[in-house]
């Protein structure tokens, strides 16, 4: 299969179903970073004031997973409207979350590692963490040790890279073929055979999606700081986020059409594979 031919796919229905998909886009992708935004930057910090962003952020991450399967549930089937891909979308909500949740556990679990070891050799996170955010010197750690994190999460990255690829149809899986955590298994059988073009294609997406969003929110934001002036600085980063929730809204729904188009042109492979 040619990554090409899911692209030309991906094109036709952005062309036809853009409307519907914006539609989806704005009130899942958009809509709660712009609110956390506006909390976070325009409210005074009051104790009520972060209770209120910290439900405001896991809200988010909920409706980004709604929006995902609507999108995808638009993109796979050309019948489907938006009323039925949001029925869709809210019936597989909870699976889709739960499979999440047990991939997030399992990065937890091969990233314990490196904390124990940082923990046995009484690394000071506290320090490491103010050396962060001022200039200080970050604590040191035994060569054997410090020898062991830099191997250890490198190739953590490189798995990391490597799953992103195999469960890149995860979601779409979960959606289409009523699976739970069956739905690992099937996204790796589906991606068989790909895993370099999808890494090139993931690699690819990562940097266009950073330079995009850097961009619109650089560029909106200098804009308005002039306009606004220099007191006005967090009322400019609120547009600037703005600008920033709109481009990332617009790549991720890019991203889901073209995993939809990818699982379509898949599907016929075997669980067994």
């Amino acid at each position: 299969m040619k990554i090409g031919t899911v692209w030309d796919r991906t094109t036709e229905v952005l062309s036809g179903r853009s409307g519907q998909i914006a539609a989806v886009a704005l009130p899942t992708l958009v809509l709660p970073p712009v609110v956390n935004n506006a909390l976070v930057l325009l409210v005074p910090p009051q104790p009520a004031v972060q209770l209120v962003a910290g439900i405001v952020a896991v809200a988010s991450a909920l409706l980004a997973i709604l929006g995902s399967l609507a999108i995808l549930a638009l993109a796979t089937q050309p019948s489907t409207g938006r009323t039925e891909a949001y029925r869709q979308a809210r019936a597989r909500l909870l699976p889709a979350l739960g499979v999440s949740l047990v991939v997030a556990l399992i990065a937890l679990v091969l990233m314990a590692p490196v904390f124990i070891a940082l923990i046995a050799s009484h690394f000071d996170f506290a320090a490491a963490s103010a050396a962060a955010s001022a200039p200080a010197r970050m604590p040191q750690l035994p060569r054997a040790t410090a020898m062991f994190v830099v191997l250890y999460s490198l190739a953590l990255i490189l798995l990391a890279i490597w799953a992103s690829a195999r469960l890149l149809l995860l979601t779409a899986v979960v959606l289409n073929e009523r699976l739970g955590l069956g739905a690992i298994r099937r996204s790796i059988a589906l991606t068989r055979g790909l895993t370099w073009k999808l890494i090139g294609v993931l690699l690819l997406f990562a940097i266009v999606f950073a330079i995009a969003t850097f961009a619109a929110q650089a560029v909106v934001g200098l804009v308005f700081r002039l306009i606004l002036g220099g007191d006005q600085i967090p009322t400019a980063m609120f547009l600037a986020g703005i600008a920033g929730a709109l481009a990332s809204a617009a790549l991720m729904a890019l991203a889901y059409v073209f995993t939809a188009q990818l699982y379509v042109a898949t599907r016929g492979k075997p669980i067994t594979e």
